[in-house]
């Protein structure tokens, strides 16, 4: 099994056995720099492929088996997109999680509470999301995580199991910062990648094609792009025979303590 552990044990002895070889039989000396390139592009390929369960299990899909899927929304409440998702999901009493930033809940407790009033799922995305949060150590990951979790358990007194970590990013700080919680990692196995195309059709496509049993799809409740093509996406959804079902349900795991 590719992982973080295993990983690191072979390479060192590969190491060791490179230098035996290099010192027994001169071997070339550019050895000792092809070695560690290897390893470091397996571990950036650990870091940022999500599904890879690398350096800590990430759940990112359910029973391939069933003609069933789940959507989840990262980064929000926001005041602009948050209300016209909800309002699309209600139309079509379509469930959905919320995966939310903790400084947004501050600002839009009422959102958190309409989120939750309408039967959808709520999970910790980190409390601030900034960009250099996989680099942080693990005692402040922990903090930060902790900072959420007080803040939804105070305005819901629901108390999350799941966590999304911000960018997909794992590392060994945030495996011990997740266990530390209690957490269970959550990804996705389908990427609108709607933060970056803005395009509504070129959107739609790409959603489309990411349809499959199982499915876990990553879109974004502080996209425009979203607002735009959800309401299709979910047409077409029903027109494949495929049922949106909530994600506790698709991946048979409970999200609150």
């Amino acid at each position: 099994m590719l992982n973080f552990r295993n990983t690191t044990i072979v390479f060192f002895v590969l190491l060791v056995l490179y230098i035996f070889l290099q010192v027994q039989q001169h071997w070339p000396w550019y050895g000792y720099y092809i070695l560690p390139v290897i390893y470091t592009l397996l571990l950036f390929y650990g870091s940022f492929y999500i599904g890879s369960n690398f350096y800590m299990p990430v759940v990112c899909a359910g029973d391939a088996g069933k003609k069933q899927i789940a959507i989840s929304f990262d980064d929000g409440p926001i005041e602009k997109y948050t209300p016209e998702v909800l309002a699309i999901l209600k139309e079509r009493q379509v469930p959905a999680t919320f995966f939310c930033i903790g400084y947004r809940v501050a600002e839009h407790e009422g959102l958190l509470k309409q989120i939750l009033a309408e039967g959808h799922i709520v999970g910790s995305h980190s409390y601030y999301h900034d960009f250099w949060f996989d680099m942080h150590g693990a005692k402040r990951m922990t903090a930060e995580l902790q900072q959420m979790q007080g803040l939804v358990h105070h305005i819901t007194g629901k108390q999350m199991k799941w966590f999304r970590p911000p960018y997909g990013v794992t590392n060994p700080n945030v495996r011990k910062a997740a266990r530390a919680m209690g957490y269970t990692a959550i990804g996705w196995n389908v990427r609108s990648l709607d933060t970056m195309i803005r395009d509504r059709e070129k959107l739609l496509e790409k959603v489309k094609r990411g349809l499959k049993p199982g499915a876990v799809f990553l879109f974004h409740d502080t996209s425009h792009a979203t607002v735009l093509i959800l309401p299709d996406f979910l047409k077409y959804v029903k027109e494949q025979g495929y049922e949106v079902v909530p994600l506790d349900k698709l991946i048979n795991l409970q999200p609150y303590a």
